[in-house]
């Protein structure tokens, strides 16, 4: 409080200086203010007696502005007092609060004693002037002692005050950051903590998820049909196949891999089951060993009519009948065009595919829009007590894990970078989706930025020419970012151990997979916009919680800088 008190006293003799109680006023300006009278009531009041000149006259005008500052000086006071009586109650804080408490304080101190120099310097700057103006019409016995100084060392003056400004302020930046750091890597540690609150996880409200129970009849089965795109697709395809098995209360016949890929290598179909606390999917052997190979679907009934029906061509129904499989005719339920799906909801799905025949089969249902809303929520729509239904097998999870564990650690930024064959299925949208290496590279250090991640998993189908001009080009604080990639097999390395072990590696869609799982589990994830392999990421996120406000599409709001034209 001494230290205020010092504070308020500079604050009055740059308005008024004792040293000039005597100095004369030309005329004018007397009769003009009635300065004797003026200088007669402000004597009493201050106990000393002055002189008029035109630097009072600035001083009347810039009173109301000190009469703020000090207002607000007194409120910084009173904050100081709350914040410590706060400090003092509350001692039960964690050691980090409580530094954080003590450097607020200790830079509202600084930035009071900052306001405080820029106001003696803003009060100087304009007596300087001021006192330049008067001695053309005073002596020089009658001018301030600023007055006197030669314009250069006024200055040099000016110019030292603001170094000095500038050197608090630094310090108050300091302060600020030294409630975050315990070692001399001080801002690193909080930028960190700066991109963990802003990047943290989406509350996904789980709670208030719509849900509906899948209790299958134990003679009733649909056989799921996926045909469409790559293993991506198919997984979505499997997914509303459970929604509408649930919906129509049959098991789900998992589809063979004799006409399909082997599911069983890259799911956990036992963990479907388990979640559920009862038996809802069977794979295609079991389905076929418990009808002793007398194997027939009752009815086909189509959700797509168009562009052919159940969007099954002639080449997957002679696969099925491959596999000893007997069929009706397809028939299509109603008239549904494949590439413009109409919004249905669960009464429409009852009303027609509802059936007493054994087994039945609706065909591809990827592009099929049923409760859009409802079978995209976190979880999915069924009720089970597991965080997702569709998800890696273990062994790919824990593959996973170690993968992290060596490589990335628990901060990272997952890329899923697509450009093999996406340049003319981007430039097919509009607007294009494909971005030039330069473009995307600063999108993706803008986001690093935002979430001080100190490396970035790679997930890409892209050529090793445009993946190091990437690696170069990304750079942030005048640091590289490394794009880390799963390197080729080396005995030395244990982390992918398991897969070897079960015989899974080189398999594709397990390699698929294993960077489908790595991606999920990533602080923050970066996709691209049109990839069901990014859509897919995206759903294991959002069920296991581990989605960001930072995920996004790569650049995201953005146009590419340049579109190449149409063949």
């Amino acid at each position: 409080m001494e230290r205020e008190s010092e504070s308020s006293s500079d604050e009055e003799e740059s308005l008024i200086h004792p040293n000039e109680t005597n100095k004369q006023v030309p005329g004018p300006l007397r009769s003009t203010f009635q300065i004797d009278e003026f200088k007669t009531r402000m004597g009493r009041r201050f106990g000393f007696h002055f002189q008029f000149n035109k630097r009072y006259l600035f001083a009347i005008f810039l009173l109301p502005l000190f009469i703020l500052i000090l207002y607000f000086s007194m409120d910084i006071r009173n904050l100081f007092t709350n914040a410590i009586a706060s400090s003092s109650s509350s001692l039960q804080t964690d050691p980090l609060t409580n530094r954080m408490r003590e450097s607020e304080l200790r830079a509202l101190y600084l930035l009071r004693q900052q306001q405080l120099g820029l106001s003696s310097l803003w009060n100087r700057t304009l007596s300087g002037k001021s006192n330049s103006a008067l001695n053309s019409n005073s002596t020089s016995n009658s001018s301030s002692a600023l007055g006197q100084q030669d314009p250069f060392l006024l200055g040099q003056d000016v110019k030292s005050a603001v170094l000095k400004q500038i050197s608090l302020n630094k310090e108050i930046q300091q302060v600020l950051l030294s409630s975050h750091h315990s070692s001399a890597n001080l801002s690193e540690d909080w930028e960190k903590d700066i991109g963990d609150q802003r990047c943290r996880k989406v509350d996904e409200n789980m709670s208030q998820r719509k849900r509906i129970e899948w209790k299958p009849r134990s003679n009733k089965y649909l056989f799921a049909i996926c045909a469409s795109g790559q293993m991506s697709n198919r997984l979505i395809c499997l997914e509303k196949h459970m929604f509408f098995a649930a919906l129509l209360n049959r098991i789900l016949v998992i589809p063979s891999s004799k006409v399909d890929y082997q599911y069983d290598r890259v799911l956990d179909i036992d963990h479907i089951n388990k979640c559920l606390g009862r038996k809802v999917v069977i794979t295609f052997e079991d389905f076929s060993e418990s009808k002793k190979n007398r194997l027939h679907i009752n009815r086909f009934i189509c959700y797509f009519s168009l562009p052919q029906p159940c969007y099954v061509d002639d080449e997957h129904v002679k696969k099925l009948k491959s596999l000893g499989i007997s069929m009706g005719k397809l028939e299509p339920a109603w008239v549904e065009d494949m590439k413009k799906p109409n919004k249905r909801t669960v009464q429409d799905v009852e009303a027609k595919f509802s059936s007493d025949d054994e087994v039945i089969a609706i065909g591809d249902v990827f592009y099929a829009d049923v409760e859009k809303e409802w079978v995209t929520q976190p979880g999915g729509p069924l009720a089970h007590k597991c965080k997702t239904l569709i998800e890696p097998s273990r062994l790919i999870m824990l593959t996973a894990q170690r993968f992290i564990q060596t490589f990335l650690g628990k901060s990272y930024i997952a890329l899923h970078f697509r450009r093999h064959g996406f340049l003319k299925f981007c430039n097919a949208k509009k607007p294009s989706c494909f971005f030039p290496i330069p473009q995307a590279a600063d999108c993706i250090s803008r986001v690093v930025e935002r979430a001080y991640t100190p490396v970035i998993y790679l997930s890409t189908d892209a050529a090793e020419s445009e993946t190091n001009l990437l690696q170069s080009l990304i750079v942030v604080n005048g640091k590289v970012v490394p794009l880390i990639k799963r390197p080729a097999r080396n005995s030395a390395e244990k982390w992918d151990a398991l897969l070897y072990r079960h015989n899974l590696q080189d398999d594709p869609q397990v390699e698929a997979m294993l960077d489908k799982t790595i991606c999920a589990m990533s602080s923050v994830f970066i996709g691209s916009s049109g990839s069901t392999f990014t859509e897919d990421i995206l759903r294991l996120r959002k069920d296991w919680e581990s989605a960001s406000l930072c995920d996004e599409y790569l650049c995201q709001g953005e146009l590419p800088n340049f579109i190449a034209e149409d063949e």
